[in-house]
C-alpha cells in the first residue's frame, strides 16, 4: 500500500470550501487525470481516471460525512483507495484543507512513480487547482449538506 498527505490553506471560508468538494462531479475540472466522477447517490460514486498510463473504473462509497469537517471515502471495487479530507477553519475568511489517502499502488509504473513523489506531487497540484478555482469563484456551485454516519443518510 501507498500513501499521500498533503494541505492547503483556501481564503474561503470553511462552508465555502466543503460546499465545492461536495460537488463530486465537478472534481475533473482539477484533478489531474480525472476523467469523470457520477454520483450514483448520497453515498456512492464511479470513477474514470487515468493512473499510471492506464485507465481505470471504481466504485466508491462515502462512509463518512460531516459537514464543514469531513468526508471519508473507500473503493468498493476496482482501483483500491480509501481516505478522508479534513476541513479546519482557520479564520472567517481561510480555510485548511487535508486530504489523507491510502490507495493499493500496481505494478512497476505506479510503484516507482509514488516511490519518487509523483502521487504527493499530484495530489498537491489538485489542491492548487482546487484553491484556484474556489477562490477565483469566491461561492460554490452548489452544496450537499447531509451527514453520513456508517452508510447511514442523515439530511438537513
Amino acid at each position: 500500500m501507498a500513501s499521500v498527505s498533503e494541505s492547503i490553506e483556501v481564503d474561503v471560508p470553511v462552508s465555502v470550501a466543503y460546499n465545492q468538494w461536495t460537488q463530486f462531479e465537478e472534481f475533473p475540472s482539477f484533478m489531474e487525470g480525472v476523467e469523470s466522477v457520477r454520483q450514483l447517490d448520497d453515498t456512492h460514486l464511479h470513477w474514470v481516471a487515468e493512473i499510471g498510463g492506464k485507465r481505470h473504473e471504481w466504485d466508491a462509497e462515502i462512509t463518512q460525512q460531516e459537514p464543514d469537517r469531513r468526508i471519508a471515502w473507500r473503493a468498493q471495487d476496482g482501483k483500491y483507495n480509501s481516505g478522508n479530507v479534513t476541513f479546519e477553519s482557520q479564520t472567517s475568511d481561510q480555510t485548511r484543507i487535508n486530504v489523507e489517502m491510502t490507495y493499493d499502488a500496481e505494478g512497476l509504473v505506479e510503484s516507482l512513480g509514488g516511490a519518487l513523489g509523483a502521487d504527493d506531487r499530484r495530489v498537491k497540484g489538485d489542491l492548487k487547482r482546487f484553491k484556484e478555482l474556489i477562490e477565483s469563484r469566491g461561492a460554490e456551485s452548489g452544496a450537499w449538506r447531509g451527514k453520513v454516519q456508517k452508510g447511514e443518510v442523515t439530511k438537513p
